[in-house]
């Protein structure tokens, strides 16, 4: 598919001039751009969306499955609540979960917003390097401009929420649409992510991707590399990744 995006200082999640990468960098590997997911991948939240989940339905007289919560990890809100909906058959709609769990997240991370080993230092090597860099994820806006106070808005030329595109992952949109604003090939990006909801939006967008698990186990697979922790990544992994695989 296509996508487009207006003008890169139009777009709403732009956080500053989108530094471009040339084609080739000075040790010819063919990496344009770094794509980051959020939840899970940078910040240790995934945990707080499950617990709010629960919380808030226990609120409504319903206890979630643990089972369930594989189903709606790494999800856009729309799924991941209306599944809990229909699974629960709670008297609440969409619209009204939706307001609550947001409400319930952004209360824990006033509390604490601890972030994932190796995120800091990766995002300031991206960043001292001047590598082309979006956040890219499934949560609203709302929630990720608050979470961009802690992880620094500087490191990012631009990010995409799940509420700014006609389709969150696990549809390539998000993963289009950053590169499309950061002047950049889809195939010369790689994609760090924790999910496999967003595994499959980066690999549908035809990026390389870097898997992370957070809470479900991931396989590698062609054109894409799983590791541990992103202790284990920094620019130079990056750079042989797409060296390889170009």
């Amino acid at each position: 598919m296509t996508s487009t995006v207006p003008a890169l200082g139009t777009l709403p999640g732009t956080l500053g001039p989108a530094r471009a990468g040339k084609t080739r960098t000075a040790d010819g590997s063919a990496l344009q751009a770094v794509l980051l997911d959020m939840d899970g991948t940078l910040v240790d939240t995934e945990g707080f969306w499950w617990d709010v989940e629960v919380e808030v339905f226990a609120s409504l007289g319903h206890a979630l499955d643990e089972s369930w919560r594989h189903v709606v990890v790494g999800g856009p809100m729309s799924r991941s609540a209306g599944f809990l909906i229909e699974a629960t058959g709670a008297a609440i709609t969409l619209a009204e979960l939706t307001v609550l769990l947001n409400k319930g997240f952004e209360e824990r991370i006033e509390q604490a917003l601890p972030l994932m080993p190796g995120a800091a230092r990766l995002l300031a090597e991206l960043y001292e390097h001047e590598v082309p860099t979006a956040l890219v994820s499934a949560s609203h806006r709302r929630i990720i401009d608050r979470v961009l106070t802690t992880l620094g808005a500087h490191h990012f030329a631009l990010s995409v929420a799940g509420d700014e595109v006609p389709r969150t992952k696990p549809h390539p949109d998000p993963y289009l649409t950053a590169a499309a604003g950061l002047g950049v090939d889809p195939a010369a990006c790689a994609v760090v992510e924790d999910t496999a909801t967003g595994v499959a939006a980066a690999e549908a967008a035809g990026c390389h991707v870097v898997a992370v698990p957070s809470v479900a186990p991931l396989a590698p697979a062609p054109r894409r590399t799983v590791v541990t922790s992103l202790e284990e990544v920094d620019l130079a992994f990056l750079r042989r990744l797409m060296t390889k695989r170009r």
